[in-house]
């Protein structure tokens, strides 16, 4: 699938899958110098790019990058972005540092990963629900909590 993407400044990139089987496709920080993070701090990255879904069935889901996560404690401040099929600005990427060390953003770094997936539009109506099992049972209902 060709997703339309628009380059805002000349030294964007545009988002890349790094082998065949890679599920998302790597976001990159268009900044122009290096840009800090302090521990406990969320700073927005633009990559410089806009796209444009095929139909309001698709969605943009950012996700963050596991070695960034994993190695330096850098995940997306909102877990996981969603870019609505009808949003035609810039994708902005909120970082944040749950680390105690200082994390810097350097021009072009992958910063996240974007996936693109179908969606199934509900409408929500007031209704009663049908019982089961398992009824209203929350947290550790299933099993260890």
């Amino acid at each position: 699938m060709n997703i339309k993407t628009k380059l805002l400044r000349s030294n964007a990139k545009l988002p890349q899958r790094q082998t065949d089987g890679s599920a998302g496709a790597d976001l990159y920080a268009n900044v122009d110098s290096k840009i800090t993070i302090l521990p406990n701090e969320i700073v927005k990255i633009p990559t410089g790019i806009a796209i444009e879904l095929p139909s309001e069935n698709y969605v943009g889901l950012v996700f963050g990058r596991s070695g960034l996560g994993i190695k330096h404690g850098i995940s997306p401040a909102n877990c996981v972005g969603i870019i609505d099929s009808d949003y035609r600005g810039e994708i902005i990427v909120g970082l944040q540092n749950k680390s105690n060390r200082i994390f810097y953003v350097e021009p072009n770094d992958r910063i996240a990963q974007l996936i693109i997936v179908p969606i199934i539009p509900a409408m929500y109506v007031e209704d009663e629900l049908n019982n089961t099992n398992r009824g209203t049972q929350g947290f550790g209902s299933t099993g260890r909590q």
